[in-house]
């Protein structure tokens, strides 16, 4: 069997960091605007009222306390509540593409690779900019790489399934060297103005190199041993905005075409699907949890997390153990487990073990094995 390895990652962060406070401050003062103008239908109870927001709710809710936004103006006026990004001409790079350039150009440098020695691009996201031409097409173009490029989208886990689908064809002999960038501006597709949601997502890029042991030229890259990818339907999770909803006035707008999930359901159901999936995986490959050095989870809420590490683990897991990067960064789909893998790994010797997943909406889950060679 060919050994397939990650030979380099980046992480591009965006610059406006958002804290819980701003983000609370701006949502409170816009309940208090809407609970204003429509005090009548409030008082007459055809409405109800918004309920303020708060600091230790959202932390308590999520364990998030900051997060890293593309624009963040817009997003702090009670009046707009939204990312303000003006649209780009056709021959001008997207903003995602110039995320990706960046963290693609930190994995380069890491696996001591040139853009033009890039022959399979994969751009795996939760939403895509427009349908054609494609993203990874682009990023392609601007990035100098050949071959060939195709974009995913398998929300949450688009970067695991990236990851495994660069592999497969590195193994097939389809590429040499394949580059998986998760571009995610989660903040486009959030309704600020949902008290339950508006402060679970930032944005943020990350980059993985892939390649064949054989080829790669750096010291102790980390080995993809083993992946499992499994989808199972669910509405739980959900973002109906597409090509079609123009179609129509009634469902041309509205906070019903941004991300909605049931949050208690999605805890209860996909918890144990993910601890059965990386407990089979590490049964099958004969590893022992004790034996792991590192849990690299998917960066949604910070109870999942800890409630995945202590089923697999045993026990409470610890920073080391389990880093967590969601405080700070938030909700980043799919980029979540892999900022928390880049930002965590290099501290790990020859012989370490790690498991990097992720897991959300379809729902999908993606569990990688990690060995340092």
């Amino acid at each position: 069997m060919t050994s397939i390895v990650i030979s380099g990652s980046g992480l591009y962060t965006p610059p406006f960091a958002v804290s819980n406070e701003a983000l609370v401050a701006a949502f409170n003062q816009y309940v208090d605007l809407y609970n204003e103008e429509n005090a009548s239908a409030i008082d007459a109870g055809q409405l109800p009222a918004k309920q303020h927001s708060s600091s230790e709710f959202i932390e308590k809710a999520s364990g998030i306390k900051s997060r890293y936004l593309v624009s963040k103006e817009g997003v702090l006026d009670p009046d707009i509540m939204q990312p303000l990004l003006a649209e780009r001409p056709d021959d001008k790079p997207s903003i995602m593409v110039e995320m990706a350039v960046a963290a693609a150009e930190q994995a380069l440098i890491a696996a001591g690779r040139e853009p033009g020695e890039i022959d399979l691009v994969i751009v795996a996201a939760s939403n895509m900019p427009r349908p054609y031409p494609a993203l990874s097409i682009e990023l392609q173009h601007y990035l100098g790489a050949s071959g060939m490029a195709f974009d995913m989208n398998v929300a949450c886990s688009s970067a695991t399934f990236g990851i495994k689908t660069a592999a497969d064809m590195l193994a097939a002999g389809s590429a040499r060297l394949a580059l998986v960038v998760n571009p995610e501006i989660c903040s486009g597709h959030l309704n600020f103005r949902d008290r339950d949601s508006h402060f679970i997502f930032g944005d943020a890029c990350t980059a993985v190199l892939l390649e064949r042991e054989a080829d790669c030229q750096v010291a102790n890259p980390w080995q993809l041993v083993a992946s499992k990818l499994v989808t199972q339907y669910s509405n739980n999770i959900r973002n109906n905005f597409g090509f079609l909803n123009r179609l129509s006035p009634r469902t041309r707008y509205g906070d019903d075409k941004l991300f909605r999930q049931q949050g208690r359901k999605v805890f209860k159901e996909v918890l144990p699907l993910v601890c059965d999936q990386i407990a089979g995986q590490l049964d099958e490959q004969g590893w022992a949890a004790d034996s792991l050095s590192r849990l690299w989870l998917h960066q949604a809420n910070l109870t999942m997390n800890q409630f995945i590490a202590r089923k697999l683990l045993g026990h409470d897991a610890s920073q080391q153990e389990a880093p967590v990067i969601l405080d700070s960064y938030g909700n980043t789909s799919s980029a979540g487990s892999i900022i928390a893998f880049h930002l965590y790994n290099r501290d790990l010797p020859a012989g370490a073990r790690g498991v990097l997943c992720s897991f959300g909406a379809g729902y999908s889950i993606g569990s990688l094995l990690l060995r340092r060679l």
